[in-house]
């Protein structure tokens, strides 16, 4: 077991479908009755983002529930396609679900930070079984063309610091205009969790080649996501937005809730696309929704 700030997890692999070896990281709790969470990051980023979060529902006051935080293909611990083609939230969604079948996971909460809202929302519809409750993270069936542009402009492109202050003030830089919420002293925080790290300095935590498979997104005909999103209607869901978000409108998060008979709403002052997951009241407010919805 691995140990970060008195908090306990698992580092577990297994095999993809075509025999990738692919990490994901568990918080485990004594009594497995209770609802697990499983939780699946962003494009580029990795289970690292969960910690905070990961740990606060482990060891929830009220119910605590076993968190499974995944690393896609290509990020994090897991292993890299030598097939770009392959860096697709489809093949994403069948290494999750494969994931979940070999742990006997069924009706989970699945949390999902952009890639992975997408994912998720794919999940209800090919796999509903799968899922019992959702909350999605700064993503909905729309996505803003200025947010996605912001993306393939740093995709495959931002280089590795040297040093771990470099990566914060790196971080810090390319995001504090739209995250003024974020101290000056967290930023090396979320830095060791945007990079890997290799003989005590920061390394690359993806494969470059994603941006090839980003790449291929048409910003001149974005495709909406409205049937997938659809077929959440059958589920509790929770959507985090950042208020300063450039990827989801507050627009599209109304026309959501039109759609949802079920859907509540939390906005993140002083944070953009995506909110960090590591302040107390929004990991509460996760926390009391998962309760809620057992």
């Amino acid at each position: 077991m691995s140990e970060l700030n008195g908090e306990l997890w698992r580092d577990l692999y297994y095999a993809s479908f075509d025999d990738l070896r692919l990490h994901v990281r568990h918080y485990p709790v004594t009594d497995a009755k209770v609802r697990p969470v499983v939780c699946l990051p962003g494009l580029t980023r990795n289970a690292r983002d969960f910690h905070y979060l990961a740990s606060y529902l482990s060891h929830h006051p009220q119910r605590p529930r076993a968190v499974y935080c995944v690393d896609y293909r290509g990020r994090g611990g897991s292993q890299y396609d030598r097939d770009w083609r392959n860096y697709t939230p489809f093949i994403e969604l069948i290494d999750a679900l494969d994931f979940m079948t070999l742990q006997d996971l069924h009706e989970a909460a699945i949390i999902g930070t952009s890639r992975g809202g997408i994912i998720a929302m794919m999940m209800a519809a090919l796999r509903p079984t799968a899922m019992g409750v959702v909350v999605l993270n700064d993503i909905g069936p729309v996505m803003e063309t200025t947010g996605l542009a912001r993306i393939m402009g740093y995709v495959g492109r931002t280089k590795v610091p040297r040093s771990w202050e470099d990566a914060a003030l790196l971080l810090r830089e390319m995001n504090e205009r739209n995250f003024p919420a974020i101290e000056s002293w967290q930023w090396e925080e979320i830095a060791r969790a945007v990079f890997n790290e290799k003989n005590g300095r920061p390394a690359q935590s993806y494969d470059r080649k994603l941006a090839r498979s980003f790449g291929t997104i048409d910003l001149r005909h974005p495709r909406d996501l409205w049937p997938q999103f659809v077929a959440l209607g059958q589920f509790p869901a929770l959507v985090i937005r950042g208020a300063n978000s450039d990827l989801l409108s507050g627009e599209t998060v109304e026309q959501m809730v039109e759609r949802h008979p079920n859907l509540r709403t939390l906005t993140v002052p002083g944070q953009g696309h995506a909110p960090v997951l590591n302040e107390p009241e929004t990991v509460e407010a996760i926390g009391t929704f998962l309760v809620s919805n057992d």
